[in-house]
């Protein structure tokens, strides 16, 4: 090759770096004074920069400053180049003299350098070198230059030079770069020319599906398309170009499109083929559109191709396109399928026909379109399959399917998301469709089924589809039932379940599902009556825990069951019938006793088919449960299986020999007692969903069954009750001026009257004041005051959380911080309408008259107004009141109206009336917004507290902005007290240092919330919103914060709340330190956990912490009264002085039925797992099954990580069960010690079979790529999965062969030790990106093990870059 560059690369050549080696031999070579000088500079800490060759002399640079300017245009540094140093930065150049000739030097913009190796960097070449290896987009390039004189008509192809560039997480904002000699003179320029024009500072970029580009080398071989990030992590997002450069297709779909799609197929084999497109001359029959091809053939597909031109508009009336595309060796050509991405300002397009000539074997195929191709057009298709004709026939049929798409049944289960689908079968597939054509005006409703056209060339028999959504539009997710898809050729229904969401905020956050079909409708209904048991007996099984008292309801007969003194049973009661009534008592999983209420000693039973009364100690009382879709049960005797409870029409017990016409063995299951004063409920609206009160005010029906959906019940009479928010306590649910929310104080709109569906077993609740008005949902679930029409939008069904008592006892409750509840610790204030403002009023009488006439009382000694004076800028947003007292506070206190377009306008003062009782002194309060509506900006000039009976005046001025953009940034203050022109108490200005830890994936970008608890009050949970760092909680970072608040006193606890909607964003809090301003006084709180976190089943997204001389760090304790599936589990720490360990330590447990995930017992630093300690957990392990493995181990965390695990005891927390397992362990846990793993596997013996899992070595041989820079610096890890679950996540710590790890074409042996996996299936393998070289090119995997003395070989071949962030996963 010749050394000589090509006139392409020479603009660049002057940035490439000489050899040492070259610049010293000129320079021995001189014999006269030498009169310039060679130099080459690098970049201090950059060994990516190509380093810059300069010639020094007298005429060149008069001064040693002219040198700096001129460098500091050609070396990017922050303030330019203001320092020249040796390569080891010992010593800095101030003249040219110093300068010597054929030398490097390092340029900095401070004194301190960061040294390089410059051995390294001027080995590495430029990616436009000539002397990079020959990449399959170059060899096509050439080839085309080859072939431009031999051929007419072929296009030439030419590397793109543009990328298109989204932000991260924001698809939104994107731009159009054009490469160039300006911006890519080395890696951080480029970065630099990016965050101008996206106006965002870019530090780091990555591929569309997450890898990492780590130089320019990676960036001009990328696929045209890259996102731009700071230093935050990639957030996965549709970055799909097809809206501006690529054809519609799914979202998520990993089909890589490339333009020209120069494809290399395996065998090396490339086909070469001559496209020619001919436009039909209708008018406008052109397109503005990018155009594609794909090509079918019997061995695979091409993938989409575009279809690119040299110059000018390709595809107009009239005109004949020709284009030379590469494809892979796809076998015997059998359809092709031309279309275009609908963008430009015209893309309808009628193309005429599709000509291709194939330059291997010389076969040319004619495909006659004469089609539209728009959405506005024919059927709204903007592409169109095409058979092969064989002898003037078609080789296989074009067919319309009809999809059938249902949507299901949850509230706001619709979607206004674009959806696309791409359907497979045994003769290739559909491509991604968008579905936008339905029979129904609006498509995927809530229940609703949509019909879909889709013409394609026949697929055969169908296996599976791949069904998403874009995710844009006001409602996006989507919960989908199933989809049937009906082929006319074959006249078969293919049936596709699904029931999830397709949702970010939903499940599993996926908008992409793929999912397997079934061509039989039984299989299909047999699977979906099986999940709707599985969802219902969720659902109600709470109706069957110990010691409710049940009535069972006949649709039949219209009674309820009753036994009877003498024995005899009946379905003839009516509701209030006392021998009606049934207690629960627990036998199995699904088998109970139903003993009489009013005589305990007769319980329900089954005798040879007939029901009958039997003493409760007979076995003919267990029965068995079966709980249907329909919200029935079915009683099945438990002893003789197939004999069911049934009644006949009269409500009489049917016999065996009894007709099946006419019969009930279906029973609605009612529980005594759901609306007793102090319950707490769930208003179910679904198998899945609940009533639930938002950040807003306002409520709705999607709401998931967890706390955030919980009401207390407060009775006030027979049949009328109140509904208060758990988790804002003082919030009620009512019904007033035609609105349904959560705004309610506790008066008399609050109040509803509760009418109990017999039939299915459900409530309405109507308003007491509006009769006839009901709460209500909308089709996208939000709450609504309505007239009962007959719909079901008006049905909710209770499940009780906690039972309340049958009197009113006048207390309240909310849930403290273990899911348990607790009696409020605080009263209830209720906020008024507000007042009519009036300069003077005047004095009380004794009894005033509303403009009704009606008489009111005279104010009590708890009511107070409150009067908020706005500044000159208003909001519209949602203001809230805390007011703070030395005996307790009242709050949060909403202050609004309907009509709250009228409140808090510019330079006006807002009345209102609120009750405050016994909360002492008043000495600060709290006032705050939600930030929502168009004006959430506000300037709080002053609040009032007046106390209305003895016109007592407290003043709280403020003088402040409530702004995220003006002020402090905040939107909530706090005001104390002043009187006689001082506060009472100080405001302080508490710093917040916030730790992230060091964990991989540590960093969240979920909203996280802060309270600070002092001896004088809290300050409220407050969003850390305003960090010091550009971006918040990343992995080892330490983010300030500033919270003001009234003086709080000697500081006790600190609640920390985070708000993760999925596991990706769980964040890991190392530690909270707080000082106040004023003070040397510094709190220091000790976090080290995730957040969430899951405790006793339950996820706790919050936890209270305490400062280092008050933390009490002990194991949970045992509850007295087990739930089903709780063990106890013990820890024995060996019994020598360096036994104990610092790390946080986690369990896994493997059942038959499944795993448990992770189990976190607990971390070292909190006085757990000490040298000869026992430490006993509580665990659920409910529905895994039969145990048969365990995983303990710990993430190496803190000073003294090493641990000495003597024994693990599993015992099973149930007061019938005597199941103890003891498994010794004897072994380090440590990367140092024994067997270098700092996780241990241990099988657990088959408590039937006796049988035990052997332990099995595992032999890892991991191959590095022999690629230039394939090596990679960073910690590996894998996980094995088998057919017997997994290895879990273990890192590949120290090799067999080689000291140093994953080099270039280097094999490393690692040895991991697992209770066998049965059959080797899949791998997934990682590393965590640290390292100054962490990129890795992974060539293969072979895993090598020996089980039942036979020897087991398995290769699972990657050939690709593993990403940072991206686990490969691999298949044998």
């Amino acid at each position: 090759m010749s050394e000589t560059p090509s006139p392409s690369h020479s603009v660049i050549q002057p940035n490439s770096a000489e050899s040492e080696q070259t610049l010293s031999t000129r320079h021995l070579n001189v014999t006269e004074p030498v009169v310039a000088k060679r130099i080459c500079f690098y970049k201090s800490g950059d060994p990516q920069f190509n380093g810059i060759k300069m010639v020094v002399n007298n005429r060149t640079f008069k001064t040693f400053d002219a040198l700096l300017d001129s460098l500091s245009k050609r070396v990017p540094l922050p303030f330019g180049v203001r320092n020249i140093s040796t390569p080891q930065g010992r010593h800095s150049i101030t003249n040219l003299e110093d300068l010597e000739d054929g030398k490097s030097y390092i340029c900095s913009h401070q004194r301190k350098i960061k040294p390089i190796n410059l051995e390294q960097a001027r080995k590495k070449p430029l990616p436009w070198q000539i002397s990079r290896p020959v990449s399959a987009r170059r060899r096509v390039v050439q080839l085309a230059r080859e072939n431009e004189g031999q051929r007419d008509g072929a296009v030439k192809i030419t590397i793109p030079k543009k990328l298109l560039v989204f932000k991260n997480g924001n698809v939104r904002i994107r731009r159009t770069i054009v490469l160039g000699k300006k911006n890519t003179q080395n890696f951080e320029a480029f970065l630099d020319h990016i965050s101008e024009s996206m106006q965002y500072p870019v530090a780091k970029l990555y591929t569309t599906d997450g890898r990492k580009i780590p130089n320019l080398h990676a960036l001009v071989m990328c696929s045209g398309v890259v996102v731009a990030a700071g230093r935050e992590p990639f957030k996965p997002s549709t970055y799909d170009p097809h809206r501006y450069s690529l054809p519609a297709r799914l979202p998520g779909i990993s089909n890589r499109v490339y333009p020209k799609a120069n494809v290399k197929s395996e065998s090396g084999n490339t086909w070469k083929w001559k496209v020619s497109i001919l436009t039909s001359d209708m008018q406008s029959a052109g397109t503005s559109s990018k155009v594609y091809i794909t090509l079918y053939g019997d061995h695979s597909n091409s993938g989409p191709i575009f279809l690119y031109g040299d110059g000018g508009r390709l595809f107009q009336r009239g005109n004949e396109d020709i284009f030379a595309i590469d494809t892979a060796d796809i076998g015997e050509l059998y359809k092709i399928r031309i279309g275009h991405n609908n963008s430009g300002e015209s893309p309808a397009w009628h193309c005429e026909e599709v000509q291709l000539l194939n330059f291997q074997s010389g076969e040319q195929f004619s495909f006659l379109v004469h089609r539209w191709l728009a959405q506005d057009q024919d059927d709204g298709g903007i592409s169109r399959e095409l058979p092969v004709l064989r002898q003037g026939q078609a080789v296989l049929p074009v067919t319309v399917y009809k999809v059938h798409v249902i949507t299901g049944e949850l509230w706001n289960a619709g979607t206004e998301a674009d959806v696309y689908i791409s359907i497979y079968g045994e003769n290739g597939d559909t491509g991604s469709r968008q579905l936008r054509r339905s029979k129904k005006p609006t498509k995927f409703l809530k229940g609703q089924t949509d019909i879909f056209p889709l013409e394609a060339v026949h697929l055969g028999k169908l296996y599976k589809i791949v069904i998403g959504h874009n995710g844009l539009g006001s409602g996006n997710g989507w919960f989908l039932d199933k989809i049937i898809v009906k082929d006319s050729v074959t006249n078969l229904d293919y049936a596709f379940l699904c029931h999830r969401w397709l949702d970010h905020g939903e499940d599993d956050g996926k908008i992409v599902r793929e999912l397997n079909g079934a061509d039989t409708s039984t299989f299909l209904a047999r699977q979906e009556l099986e999940l709707r048991r599985e969802e219902t007996w969720a659902a109600e099984r709470w109706k069957f825990q110990k010691g409710n008292t049940l009535q069972f309801y006949s649709r039949l007969t219209h009674g309820f069951i009753r036994l009877s003194p003498d024995g005899t049973v009946d379905a003839l009661g009516d509701k209030k019938d006392k021998y009606g009534l049934f207690d629960v008592t627990i036998k199995g999983r699904n088998t109970y006793i139903f003993c009489s209420h009013q005589m305990p000693h007769l319980a329900l039973a089954l005798d040879n088919g007939c029901v009958t009364g039997m003493d409760n100690r007979e076995n003919l009382c267990e029965l068995q449960v079966h709980l249907r879709p329909n919200h029935c049960a079915i009683l099945e005797s438990a002893r003789n299986l197939g004999d069911t409870v049934t009644f006949n029409l009269q409500g009489k017990v049917a016999d065996k020999v009894s007709s099946y016409t006419g019969l009930s063995k279906e029973f609605v299951v009612h529980v005594k007692g759901v609306f007793h004063n102090g319950a707490i409920i769930l208003l179910t609206t679904s198998l899945c969903q609940a009533l639930c009160l938002r950040s807003d005010g306002s409520c709705n029906g999607v709401g998931k069954q967890s706390e955030e959906s919980y009401w207390k019940v407060h009775k006030i009479s027979s049949g009328v009750c109140m509904f208060e928010c758990v988790k804002n306590p003082g919030m009620y649910l009512r019904i007033k001026d035609g609105q349904c929310n959560g705004t309610g104080t506790g008066d008399v709109y609050c109040h509803f009257k509760t009418e109990k569906n017999l039939e299915n077993g459900s409530v309405s609740l109507e308003s007491v004041r509006n009769k006839g008005i009901f709460v209500g949902l909308l089709p996208n679930g939000q709450s609504n005051a309505v007239i009962h029409t007959g719909e079901k939008n008006i049905l909710f069904y209770p499940q009780v959380i906690k039972f309340g008592r049958e009197k009113p006892m006048g207390t309240s409750a909310t849930l403290n911080k273990q899911g348990r509840f607790r009696e409020s610790e605080h009263p209830v204030a209720r906020a008024q309408e507000p007042v009519a403002h009036s300069p003077s009023p005047s004095p009380p009488s004794k009894e005033k008259r509303n403009t009704q006439g009606s008489k009111c009382p005279l104010p009590s000694d708890n009511e107070w107004k409150v009067s908020v004076l706005t500044g000159n800028v208003g909001t519209q947003a949602n203001i809230t009141l805390w007011i703070y007292g030395d005996k307790g506070i009242v709050g949060p206190i909403t202050l609004g109206k309907q009509n709250r377009e009228q409140l808090f306008l510019p330079r006006q003062e807002d009345e209102f009336q609120v009750e405050i009782k016994n909360i002492g002194n008043i000495y600060k309060i709290r006032i705050g917004h939600d930030g929502t509506s168009e004006q959430p900006e506000w300037k709080l000039q002053k609040v009032t507290l007046e106390h209305i009976k003895s016109r007592r005046l407290l003043n709280f001025p403020a003088n402040k902005w409530l702004s995220r953009s003006r002020g402090d940034g905040d939107i909530i203050c706090e005001l104390p007290l002043v009187e006689a022109g001082k506060s009472i108490y100080p405001v302080i200005r508490y710093n917040v240092y916030v730790y992230t830890g060091h964990f991989e994936q540590a960093e969240t970008d979920s909203s996280v919330y802060l309270c600070i608890y002092g001896k004088r009050g809290d300050s409220g949970l407050r969003l850390l919103h305003k960090s010091d760092m550009p971006v918040k909680f990343q992995r080892g970072m330490v983010d300030t914060f500033e919270i003001e608040a009234v003086s709080l006193g000697k500081l006790q606890k600190v609640l920390l709340h985070c708000e993760a909607n999925n596991k990706s964003q769980y964040w890991y809090c190392d530690k909270v330190i707080i000082r106040e301003a004023e003070k040397d006084s510094e709190y220091i709180f000790n976090c080290e956990r995730w957040l969430p976190f899951m405790c006793q089943g339950i996820i706790h997204s919050e936890i209270e912490l305490y400062p280092q001389e008050l933390e009490i760090n002990q194991p949970p304790k045992m509850q007295e009264e087990a739930n089903e599936g709780d063990w106890k589990i013990t820890v024995i720490t060996g019994n020598f002085e360096a036994a104990g360990t610092t790390a946080t330590v986690s369990l896994y447990a493997y059942g038959e039925n499944k795993a448990s995930g992770q189990i976190i017992l607990g971390s070292g630093k909190y006085q757990l797992f000490n040298p000869n300690s026992v430490d006993t957990f509580k665990v659920n392990l409910k529905e895994l099954g039969q145990l048969y493995k365990i995983r303990i181990g710990h993430d190496n965390s803190g000073s003294d990580p090493s641990w000495y695990l003597e024994e693990i005891k599993l015992e099973k927390v149930a007061l019938v069960s005597d199941q103890k397992i003891h498994l010794p362990v004897n072994c380090w846990l440590a990367e140092d010690l024994d067997e270098r793993d700092t996780w241990k596997e241990v099988a657990i013996r088959n408590s039937t079979t006796e049988e035990i899992l052997p332990l099995v070595v595992y032999e890892i041989h991991v191959h590095t790529g022999s690629k230039l820079g394939a090596e990679t610096d960073s910690n590996v890890y894998i996980i094995l999965m088998g057919t017997r679950g997994d290895t879990g996540r273990r890192k590949l710590h120290r090799s067999k062969k080689n000291k140093v790890k994953f080099q270039q074409g280097q094999v490393d042996i690692f040895c991991l030790k697992a209770i066998s996996l049965g059959d080797l299936k899949r791998i997934l393998i990682s590393h965590d990106g640290t390292g100054p070289g962490n990129g890795w090119f992974l060539d293969k995997v072979v895993i090598k093990y020996k089980e039942e003395d036979e020897e087991q070989e398995v290769v699972f071949p990657c050939n690709r870059y593993a990403i940072h962030g991206k686990p490969e996963l691999l298949y044998c």
